[in-house]
């Protein structure tokens, strides 16, 4: 018997991502995906079997041939999932700082189920004016395992998002291992979502 989901909400909460992890699908089409943690990039064929772990941000992390991979939320269709969306960050009213800050929320750790910003991820963000209305932005951001792969993965996610507001000219993200990142600098709410409270 061949199990098929279909999802008609807009994303997961980590809850329902979990619904999944007992629940085999078949890759539709073939896919590129990134291997976590190493950060290569692989090809799914069609009919793979694969089982979500976490559907958050615009991506879907899934357990496929005893790998954890990552596929881009444009790419759902091809697990029979719908396609995850990013809302337009320039129609959110406020500074470009707060936009900047709900960007950096919308990506995630591929194996923990927190984004980057209340996972302590994000050490420094600087906007520095270029002139009338364009802007320079300068991050400094760390990873939970120094070895890990998916380091450049996330530093291009945060570019990208954040090259997105209207005004960013300029975005430089710098990823930096000291001081190392510790459990104590996530936020109470991660805490608490990882049962760390």
């Amino acid at each position: 018997m061949k199990l098929v989901a279909v999802v008609v909400v807009k994303a997961f909460t980590s809850s329902e991502a979990n619904m999944f992890r007992d629940t085999a699908l078949d890759v539709r089409r073939e896919v590129e995906a990134t291997l976590i943690p190493s950060g290569v990039k692989v090809t799914l064929q069609p009919g793979s079997q694969v089982r979500v772990t976490q559907a958050l941000g615009n991506s879907y992390t899934v357990y496929v041939n005893g790998n954890l991979v990552r596929i881009d939320g444009k790419d759902g269709d091809a697990l029979g999932l719908i396609i995850l969306d990013e809302p337009d960050i320039n129609a959110q009213d406020g500074p470009i700082e707060d936009k900047i800050w709900s960007q950096m929320r919308t990506c995630f750790d591929p194996e923990i189920p927190v984004n980057i910003v209340d996972l302590g991820l994000v050490y420094t963000c600087d906007v520095l004016p270029l002139g009338k209305s364009n802007y320079h932005v300068a991050i400094t951001m760390t990873l939970t395992a120094v070895g890990c792969g998916m380091g450049p993965v996330l530093v291009g996610e945060v570019e990208e998002k954040i090259r997105k507001i209207h005004g960013v000219t300029e975005v430089k993200v710098e990823l930096v291992f000291d001081p190392p990142w510790a459990r104590d600098k996530m936020s109470d709410e991660a805490k608490l979502q990882l049962g760390l409270l």
